[in-house]
C-alpha cells in the first residue's frame, strides 16, 4: 500500500512539473494606486463628527431587551460608538486637507436602533448644525449595534484530588459571539449631497471557562475591550475612504515560443524588467505571428509597469488586431480602466 502511495505521489509531482514547464505565461504582481472610494470636495476644510447611534425614546425598551437577550454590557454600545467616533476623528485629524476636525457632542440626534440606517438628516438640520459649529461637512455615525450570542458546553476535566488520584470533574466553557454593526453617512452642506453611505460589520469571538456557567461567563476576560478596540479600528479605517489606496494587481506575460522569450522571463524573475523588454522588443517583428503577438503583449506589460498607459494600450491593441492574441482584449479593458482611475486620482489631488 505504501509503495502504491509513493508511486502515486511521484506521478502527481511529475505531472505538475510537466504542466508547469508547458505553461506559456508567468504571473507578476505590482502596486497600483486607486482613487479614493469617496470623493471629498477640495473646498471642505472643517469637519464635524456626530454620534447619532443612540436609540430614540420609542425604541429604548426594545433596545434594553435586546441587550439582556444578547448578554451585552450595560453601556457597551454607547462606549463602543464613542470609540468608533474617536477612531474616525484620529484619522481625519491627520488629513492635511482639513483645517479642523471636531466631535459635536450636543447635536441631540437619535436613530431607530437595531442596526438599521435611520432616515437621512434634512438639509435644514445639516445647515443648522454646520452653522452652529462652523463646519462644512458632517460625518455621522448613523447606527451602532452589537448582537451577541452565548454558547455553553460542559467538558470533563482531569484533576488530582487531595489524595493524588486523578478524577474527572465538569468544566463549563462559554463562548460569546459578538456581531458588531456600524453605519456611516457623510453630508456635504454646500452641494447638499450625501457623499457616502457605508456600513461595516465585524465578528468578535471571546471564550471563558469556570466551574459553573456564571463563572464561565465571568471569565470571558477582554470581551469588552476587544469590542471597543475593534470599534476604534472601524472608525479609523472609515476615515481612510477619502484617501487613494494602494492595491496589488496581477498580470500574466508570455514566456514561451523562442529562446529570447525564455531568457526575458529569467530576467523578469530577477527583477530586470527593462532588460527583459529589450528582448521582447526584438521579437515584435518576428516572422511568426504568434511570437510577434506575444512580444507585443509583453511590451504592453512593460509600459504599464513604467506608467506609460497610452503606449501600453497601443501595444495591447496591436497584439489583438494584428496578431489575434485573445488575452489582449481583456488587458485593453484593464488598461483603459486604469487610465480612467488615473484621471480621477488627478482630480482628487
Amino acid at each position: 500500500m505504501s509503495k502504491l502511495t509513493n508511486k502515486t505521489s511521484i506521478s502527481i509531482l511529475a505531472l505538475a512539473l510537466i504542466l508547469s514547464s508547458c505553461a506559456t505565461t508567468n504571473k507578476m504582481t505590482m502596486g497600483v494606486l486607486e482613487p479614493a472610494p469617496v470623493y471629498m470636495p477640495k473646498d471642505i476644510h472643517n469637519i464635524g463628527i456626530i454620534d447619532r447611534s443612540l436609540p430614540s425614546d420609542e425604541n429604548t425598551e426594545l433596545d434594553k431587551l435586546d441587550k439582556v437577550l444578547s448578554a451585552e454590557g450595560k453601556n457597551l454600545d454607547k462606549e463602543g460608538a464613542h470609540r468608533a467616533i474617536l477612531g474616525l476623528s484620529d484619522k481625519l485629524g491627520k488629513n492635511q486637507n482639513f483645517d479642523e476636525v471636531k466631535i459635536i457632542e450636543d447635536a441631540n440626534l437619535r436613530s431607530p436602533g437595531s442596526g438599521v440606517f435611520p432616515a437621512s438628516l434634512s438639509w435644514e438640520t445639516v445647515q443648522k448644525i454646520c452653522d452652529e459649529n462652523d463646519v462644512d461637512a458632517l460625518y455621522v455615525l448613523s447606527y451602532y449595534d452589537t448582537d451577541s450570542k452565548v454558547d455553553y458546553k460542559i467538558v470533563q476535566k482531569k484533576i488530582k484530588n487531595p489524595l493524588g488520584l486523578e478524577i474527572s470533574v465538569p468544566e463549563h466553557h462559554a463562548t460569546i459571539f459578538t456581531h458588531l454593526k456600524t453605519g456611516w453617512r457623510v453630508y456635504d452642506l454646500k452641494d447638499k449631497l450625501i457623499l457616502d453611505e457605508y456600513n461595516v460589520n465585524q465578528n468578535i469571538t471571546t471564550t471563558g471557562r469556570g466551574i459553573n456557567p456564571v463563572k464561565a461567563l465571568a471569565a470571558v476576560a477582554g470581551r469588552k475591550e476587544a469590542v471597543l478596540e475593534k470599534s476604534n479600528t472601524i472608525g479609523y479605517n472609515y476615515g481612510a475612504r477619502i484617501l487613494p489606496r494602494s492595491v496589488r494587481v496581477s498580470r500574466d506575460y508570455f514566456i514561451k515560443g523562442t529562446d529570447k522569450l525564455e531568457t526575458a522571463n529569467r530576467r523578469a524573475i530577477a527583477g530586470q524588467w527593462d532588460s527583459a523588454a529589450e528582448l521582447w522588443n526584438e521579437e515584435v517583428s518576428n516572422s511568426d505571428n504568434k511570437i510577434a503577438g506575444r512580444a507585443c503583449y509583453n511590451m504592453a506589460i512593460i509600459n504599464e509597469i513604467n506608467g506609460n498607459l497610452d503606449e501600453a494600450i497601443e501595444w495591447a491593441q496591436k497584439a489583438y488586431t494584428d496578431y489575434e492574441i485573445k488575452e489582449a482584449i481583456r488587458y485593453i479593458k484593464i488598461l483603459r480602466y486604469r487610465k480612467e482611475n488615473n484621471r480621477l486620482l488627478a482630480s482628487q489631488n
